[in-house]
């Protein structure tokens, strides 16, 4: 499909290559140049064909830094197949280091299936859509808490009725063995990564990897380790580190709190601890009228915390904890 979008990467070719793809972008400090997407092509011979990717929000840095990691360390000869690499999918946002890009306030996990004649951050999800996710068979979208949450390592699967994917899923959710794992419904209508894999019959698998606008010390090795292990299991890679003996827990409901006031939010819970419905949950600090008292929050059916909300200061809507419910 036509494209404001091009590469020398020649995805056809056996070998590593690194290079980017060129969004053609003319502005007033440079008439004639282009956004440089940075991208990796690791290809092997015959096997399943995997697009990896991560700053798919620019303020979310664990996957970015565990695809590098990837792209600089894994041999050639331990691939079958090919692995596409985009360790910072939507390149302003993550050169900015915010969630959405500064060029055109595009969320880009909210664009697909984008336009080839739209914005920067509506071009590269139609270039993933469309180009991309064309050629792969899985997809991994790496995702973290970002600036606004902190997430215990947590797994996600979007999974719809007579998904041909489920018993696949279920299997790598055993090998990448992060705590937590929770399936949530999703069609092929969204404006996600996932829809957007669903469309193409891709598998596609999504990580929350802890976030707070920072790298969590141990993360990239932990999650590293379950990306190869999940690599290995379907057919990509010939080696991957050993599993942990523990299996994390799998819920198949999700839930949320948020902010009913503007103010100073407390929590009162931590990620990866268990709740029970009417437990109290958050006090919000109503801090501009002196001698009020706070408002008090409660949480409305029993599961664990997955992420809470990092910065204090809230107003209403803002999400202050993502629950799973509904555990296997």
């Amino acid at each position: 499909m036509s494209s404001l979008i091009s590469t020398k990467i020649d995805f056809d070719k056996d070998g590593i290559q690194h290079g980017y793809l060129q969004l053609l972008h003319s502005v007033h400090r440079s008439a004639y140049g282009y956004i440089p997407i940075p991208i990796a092509s690791l290809k092997n011979g015959d096997g399943p064909t995997v697009l990896l990717m991560a700053g798919n929000h620019g303020d979310e840095y664990e996957g970015q830094v565990i695809l590098s990691n990837l792209i600089r360390t894994l041999p050639l000869d331990q691939i079958r197949g090919q692995l596409i690499i985009l360790p910072m999918a939507n390149f302003p946002a993550a050169e900015a280091g915010l969630r959405t890009s500064p060029l055109d306030q595009g969320n880009l996990n909210r664009s697909f299936p984008g336009s080839d004649t739209g914005t920067p951050t509506q071009q590269i999800a139609h270039y993933i859509e469309h180009t991309l996710l064309e050629r792969a068979d899985y997809l991994f979208d790496l995702h973290s808490g970002g600036s606004s949450l902190f997430y215990t390592p947590t797994l996600l699967f979007s999974v719809s009725e007579d998904d041909p994917h489920l018993s696949l899923k279920r299997e790598i959710a055993d090998a990448f063995s992060l705590p937590l794992t929770l399936y949530f419904q999703r069609s092929d209508a969204g404006s996600f990564s996932s829809a957007a894999a669903f469309r193409k019959g891709v598998c596609s698998i999504l990580t929350e990897l802890a976030g707070g606008g920072t790298v969590s010390k141990g993360l990239p090795k932990l999650a590293g380790d379950g990306l190869l292990r999940s690599l290995h299991r379907i057919g990509v890679i010939t080696t991957a580190p050993e599993s942990p003996p523990k299996k994390g827990r799998i819920f198949n409901e999700e839930g949320s709190i948020f902010a009913t006031e503007p103010g100073v939010y407390e929590p009162l819970a931590d990620p990866g601890e268990d709740v029970r419905k009417g437990q109290p949950a958050a006090l919000i600090h109503r801090t501009e009228t002196p001698g009020r008292e706070p408002v008090e929050l409660f949480f409305e059916a029993d599961g664990v915390i997955l992420a809470k909300r990092q910065p204090a200061r809230v107003v209403r809507g803002d999400c202050l904890f993502h629950i799973g419910q509904g555990e296997e």
